[in-house]
This record gives C-alpha cells, sequence and structure tokens, in this order.
C-alpha cells in the first residue's frame, strides 16, 4: 500500500466512478435513439454511428440537441407504465356483477345507512351477501 498514495486511490476511484457514469449515460443514449420514433432509419443510424465512432463527442452532442425530448419520452414512458399498473391493479382486484368493486359496494351501503335509507339489519344483510 505504500507505492500506491492515497490520493491516487482517490483519483483512480473518481475516474471510474465517472467512466461508469458515462456508460450509463451512453447506454440511456442509445436506448432513446431507438425508442424515438421521429426519427427516421437513417437519423437513427446517424446518431448511432456518431455515439459509437466519437462517443464521447457523440453523447454529449445528443444530449445537448435532443435531451428535452430524450426528458419528454422518458415522462411520457413513465405515465404509460403507471397506467398499465393501474389498470392491472383494477383488473385483478375484482369486479363483481354490474362492474363496481366490492369495496364500492359497502361504500355505497354504508351511505344509504347513514342516510336512513336502509335499517342496519338490511345493512348487514347486504354486507354479508357482498362479502360472501
Amino acid at each position: 500500500m505504500d507505492d500506491y498514495p492515497l490520493l491516487n486511490l482517490f483519483w483512480t476511484m473518481l475516474w471510474f466512478f465517472l467512466w461508469i457514469m458515462w456508460l450509463f449515460l451512453l447506454f440511456k443514449v442509445i436506448t432513446d435513439i431507438f425508442r424515438d420514433h421521429s426519427l427516421s432509419g437513417w437519423g437513427k443510424a446517424g446518431w448511432l454511428i456518431f455515439c459509437i465512432l466519437l462517443p464521447y463527442l457523440g453523447v454529449l452532442v445528443y444530449v445537448i440537441a435532443r435531451g428535452k425530448s430524450m426528458g419528454q419520452r422518458d415522462i411520457k414512458q413513465a405515465r404509460e407504465s403507471e397506467a398499465a399498473f393501474q389498470e392491472y391493479i383494477r383488473k385483478t382486484a375484482g369486479t363483481q356483477g354490474g362492474g363496481t368493486s366490492a369495496t364500492d359496494e359497502l361504500a355505497r351501503l354504508a351511505e344509504l345507512k347513514e342516510k336512513g335509507a336502509i335499517t342496519p339489519e338490511e345493512f348487514e344483510k347486504a354486507k354479508a351477501k357482498v362479502l360472501s
């Protein structure tokens, strides 16, 4: 350890960390190139070649030129994923008969009971029927 000072270890780790960060950015740019539907095939090929032949410059220019739309595509994909997840939850939570869930039905019954439209006995019978 005497032949490799602590400061050199720090600089090595810093450069390694920056290299890993750059690799993540490179892969992010490459996936964004293929994900972008507004680019033509030749445009995608051009950006890809630019990023492969001159990687540091290519990634830097891509982020400067198309960084805003890259962020918008990320947000759009996140919203679509969230919507698909919410739809999956609705589908797997199960719906009964007319398309209302058991929770919605119980809330409606509790509201009717509070208004006095049904008696507590009727509420308990309907609740048992919903839960069965």
